[in-house]
């Protein structure tokens, strides 16, 4: 169980960490939406002891594990990880303002 004020760090951390990644891969891979893309498969390799190659030999039983252990989340889990999703969303809407206002990066 966490304390409010570590709910808060957590959240500020998360959001600022995923949207700087988002940020630079999509500087990089001249690209909009590539974290808001990876970031649901990288939070289900975080939350779920699946192994990656599981995912490809066995696709029934890993999906159905990996829904048991996403409903079994707590609510500060969620909250955390949303406002990660939010970061790496966040961080394609500002590439994309960056880009129509005529920044180009890289």
């Amino acid at each position: 169980m966490l304390s409010i004020p570590q709910l808060i760090i957590a959240v500020l951390l998360y959001f600022v960490l995923f949207f700087g990644i988002g940020f630079i891969l999509n500087m990089l891979l001249r690209s909009t939406w590539v974290m808001a893309v990876l970031y649901p498969i990288v939070i289900i390799f975080l939350v779920t002891d699946i192994g990656f190659f599981s995912v490809f030999t066995s696709p029934v039983n890993t999906l159905s594990s990996v829904g048991g252990s996403l409903a079994s989340l707590a609510l500060s889990d969620i909250v955390i990880l949303s406002a990660g999703m939010i970061g790496a969303i966040l961080a394609g809407i500002a590439i994309r303002m960056l880009r129509v206002r005529g920044y180009q990066m890289f």
